[in-house]
């Protein structure tokens, strides 16, 4: 929609009013979730200016282009600086969409559902924890749909994960050398079942009632053999100000260890480029985190919408390109994302962590997360942690009903790339992994994965 008083200038403009002020009001020509909540489209709630590829660079890039080093600089401002650095410096091409307006193509139908109908009553209680307004715990989607501030949009990303009230990914990850060359391969299953604000399955919100768990997390790993059975489970407090209970299962010693609380910075297994606290863009309770800032509103480029799934090939493997062997990044593919907030914080609870701050890319649109720049000590970049989100839709248009025989919201690859040393984790959501298959909501699940003895039992 082209309107011509409302070109770049005045989204511009909007913007720095909207940062000056430090609020974060969604929506420049209509507000945001008013018109979703009326079950209308978003096309009319953004300027084409800052909402299409022709737009937002006069034309240089259109929509169905691939970009890459020959026209990256055209989009350099709405890129974060590793993903910049990868495009016009280690061969990554990015495939670009239309922006999705459809909003329920940005989350799960029933999270949207439930961020709707609870608009209003998130509020924080006198720890900086969010209640509902008769103080219960959070019963469902995002408790700040509208938030206003950078503390209300990190606790959207952080109360739900996945969107789902349960999730099961099986996952296939290749960690990558500084040449390119793999270091290694895992097949590995992460489950994890929120403890409130639960949607789909449970009628009052709460698993078995109780509202002082927020989610239970599990990673197992099924190959390669030397780390067959190893398990990890994670259960978070719903206080955000205390740290989640840390358990692994280490086959060689046959028995489950208590980790300390704050060890969260460091890799599971050798290899890979994360750690726990990467997740999401929130690895861990908001309110362990602190000095929390906006820094920048606006367009911006990410993968969200369609594409970044691959139901044409058997696992649902994406392609590759890039790097020395031209296997170092997802094909991803990317729109123009009209309203990105850019939040900063810093480990204020974590005095060990090798990082100082981490900046994260917030779509306002559903209040989900898309990337994250981790900064080390020094203040330098260190690495990101870019998750391409969206619907079980191929690029093609190929549709993959993976859930209740429709179209799933889900992460499909995750790129975590360690700038410093140029290694490189890929993990990517599969069909199938080590005899596991991914799936939703399965109440079963808790018992089978979830618990300091199904670990165990898995260990063995």
């Amino acid at each position: 929609m082209h309107i011509r008083k409302y070109d770049k200038g005045f989204s511009r403009r909007f913007f720095l009013e909207q940062m000056s002020k430090g609020v974060i009001a969604t929506g420049v020509l209509a507000p945001l979730w008013p018109t979703i909540a009326r079950g209308n489209t978003i096309e009319k709630v953004y300027p084409d200016e800052i909402s299409t590829y022709e737009g937002l660079t006069n034309g240089k890039i259109s929509t169905g282009d691939v970009i890459n080093a020959d026209n990256v600089e055209f989009v350099k401002d709405f890129m974060d600086p590793i993903a910049y650095l990868e495009v016009s410096q280690q061969g990554r091409e990015i495939d670009t969409h239309a922006s999705t307006t459809d909003p329920s193509w940005l989350m799960p139908e029933d999270y949207l559902a439930a961020s709707v109908t609870n608009s209003g009553r998130g509020v924080f209680d006198d720890t900086g924890n969010v209640r509902t307004d008769d103080g219960r715990a959070w019963i469902g989607g995002n408790p700040f749909p509208e938030a206003k501030t950078a503390v209300e949009a990190f606790a959207n990303i952080t109360l739900s994960w996945g969107r789902h009230d349960q999730t099961f990914y099986a996952i296939y990850e290749e960690d990558l050398n500084a040449d390119g060359s793999t270091a290694y391969e895992y097949d590995f299953v992460w489950c994890e079942m929120n403890g409130t604000g639960r949607i789909t399955l449970d009628d009052d919100h709460f698993f078995r009632g109780s509202e002082d768990v927020l989610r239970y997390q599990s990673v197992f790993f099924n190959t390669p053999q030397d780390v067959r059975g190893t398990a990890f489970l994670s259960v978070w407090p719903y206080d955000q100000t205390q740290f989640p209970e840390l358990h692994g299962y280490l086959p060689a010693f046959k028995r489950v260890r208590r980790y300390p609380t704050n060890q969260r910075f460091e890799p599971l297994l050798p290899g890979p480029t994360w750690y726990i606290s990467d997740a999401w863009g929130c690895g861990d309770p908001f309110l362990t985190w602190g000095n929390f800032k906006m820094i920048h509103r606006g367009p911006w480029l990410g993968p969200a919408g369609i594409g970044n799934f691959n139901p044409n090939d058997e696992n649902w493997r994406r392609p590759r390109v890039g790097g020395p062997e031209g296997k170092s990044f997802v094909r991803g593919n990317w729109e123009v994302i009209p309203d990105v907030i850019v939040l900063e914080t810093e480990p204020v609870k974590y005095p060990r962590a090798p990082i100082s701050k981490r900046r994260v890319y917030i779509d306002a649109r559903a209040m989900v997360a898309f990337t994250s720049v981790s900064y080390d000590r020094r203040g330098e970049v260190y690495k990101s942690f870019e998750h391409g989100n969206g619907m079980s839709i191929g690029g093609d248009g190929t549709v993959a009903k993976v859930f209740n025989n429709k179209p799933m919201w889900q992460w499909n690859y995750v790129i975590v790339h360690d700038v410093q040393t140029n290694r490189i984790s890929i993990p990517e959501l599969v069909r199938s992994s080590g005899g596991y298959d991914t799936h939703y909501d399965d109440p079963d699940d808790y018992n089978r994965y979830l618990t300091v003895s199904a670990m165990r039992r898995l260990g063995t």
